[in-house]
C-alpha cells in the first residue's frame, strides 16, 4: 500500500575542508549564489548520493535488487531497462508500443526500481515507458552563512601524459628515462570550503504515492538513506560531510471522521512554507560571531513544538 500521509522535511547537512557540489560551469568549483555568496547543492547531487545509498544496500543486479534496484546508475544506458521493461510486458521493446503497452511497461518499472517510484523519470527516450512524476521532490540546498570557495595549488609527483608514439609499458619507461626529473611531476588545483552547514527542503506527496507504489517501505529507506548516506560517499574532493539533522512534518489529520481525517492527512493540514521556513518551527541559532568551523561550535537547532500548526506531528530522526 502506498502511503497515506503528505511530509514536508528539513535535511541538514555540513561540509567541512571539500568540496560539497562542483560546479562544471565553474571549472568545478563549489556552487555558489554569486549574490550574496551562499553555498548552494544541488537536488541532483543529493539523489544520486540517496540511489547510491540505495544501490548499496540492496545490490546492483536487477533482479536480486528488485524492488530496490537503482534505475539511473553509474555509466549505464538507460534505455536498456525500458527496453527490459517491454519485454517483461511483452510490449514493443522496439518501439511504438500503444497505450496499454506503455502503462504496463511503466508499472513494471515502478515495481523495480525503487527510484522511479520515489524520484519519478522520463522514460520515453527509447521504447517509450512513459514519465512518472515523483512524489518525492528536494530543493537545492542552501548553506546558513556565506561560505568561502578557496582554489587550493597541489604538488603531483607524477604525470599522465600521452607520449607520441609510445605503445608498450617499455616505451613509456624510455620515455622516463630521457625526461628531466622537474618535468615528470606537475602543479594541480584543488577547489573546497573551509566549513558550509546546508538546509535542504523535502516534500512528500500521498497522492502521487498512489500512482507509483511508493510506501512505508520506502519511506524508512528514504530516511534511512538521507541519515547515512555520507558516510558510504568519502573521496577526498568531499572532504567531510555528515547529516546534521533531519526534521520530518507528517501530516496527520484533525477530523473526528475517520474518512475525512484520512483524507485530511493525505491532503496536508498547513502550508509547506509554514512548516519549513526559517527560524519558524525548526530554528537554527548561530552561537557566535564570525566564520563557522564547525557544527558543534557554531550552531544550535532549537525546535519550537508550541508552533506546529493544528494536525502536523514533528519527527526527529
Amino acid at each position: 500500500m502506498s502511503i497515506q500521509n503528505r511530509y514536508e522535511f528539513l535535511y541538514l547537512f555540513d561540509c567541512e575542508n571539500g568540496n560539497p557540489n562542483g560546479d562544471p560551469d565553474a571549472g568545478n568549483s563549489p556552487r555558489i549564489d554569486p549574490e550574496d555568496m551562499h553555498g548552494l547543492v544541488s537536488d541532483v547531487a543529493l539523489k544520486r548520493r540517496v540511489r547510491n545509498f540505495i544501490q548499496g544496500k540492496f545490490g546492483a543486479d536487477i533482479t536480486s535488487a528488485t524492488p530496490n534496484a537503482v534505475y539511473v546508475q553509474h555509466a549505464t544506458n538507460l534505455n536498456k531497462y525500458i527496453t527490459k521493461a517491454h519485454e517483461e510486458t511483452k510490449g514493443k521493446p522496439e518501439g511504438g508500443g500503444n497505450r496499454n503497452q506503455v502503462v504496463n511497461a511503466r508499472d513494471w518499472m515502478c515495481k523495480t526500481f525503487f527510484d522511479v517510484r520515489t524520484f519519478g523519470a522520463v522514460m520515453s527516450t527509447g521504447a517509450n515507458a512513459g514519465q512518472v512524476r515523483g512524489p518525492v521532490q528536494i530543493s537545492f540546498a542552501r548553506s546558513l552563512d556565506p561560505i568561502l570557495p578557496l582554489d587550493v595549488s597541489i604538488t603531483r609527483m607524477a604525470v599522465a601524459e600521452k607520449v607520441s608514439g609510445a605503445r608498450t609499458a617499455a616505451d613509456y619507461e624510455k620515455w622516463e628515462n630521457e625526461q628531466e626529473e622537474d618535468k615528470l611531476r606537475t602543479m594541480g588545483r584543488k577547489a573546497l570550503i573551509p566549513y558550509g552547514l546546508y538546509v535542504a527542503k523535502g516534500f512528500i506527496s500521498a497522492n502521487l504515492a498512489k500512482g507509483t507504489g511508493f510506501s512505508e517501505g520506502d519511506l524508512q529507506n528514504l530516511w534511512e538513506a538521507l541519515l547515512n548516506m555520507y558516510d558510504h560517499d568519502r573521496s577526498a574532493s568531499k572532504g567531510m560531510m555528515s547529516c546534521r539533522g533531519l526534521y520530518v512534518f507528517k501530516h496527520v489529520g484533525t477530523d473526528t471522521d475517520p474518512d475525512r481525517r484520512i483524507q485530511q492527512a493525505m491532503l496536508g493540514c498547513a502550508p509547506a512554507h509554514k512548516l519549513l521556513d526559517k527560524d519558524t518551527i525548526v530554528e537554527i541559532k548561530k552561537k557566535k560571531d564570525g566564520a563557522p568551523r564547525s557544527f558543534a561550535d557554531s550552531y544550535d537547532v532549537v525546535i519550537h513544538r508550541d508552533r506546529l500548526p493544528t494536525g502536523v506531528e514533528l519527527l526527529t530522526l
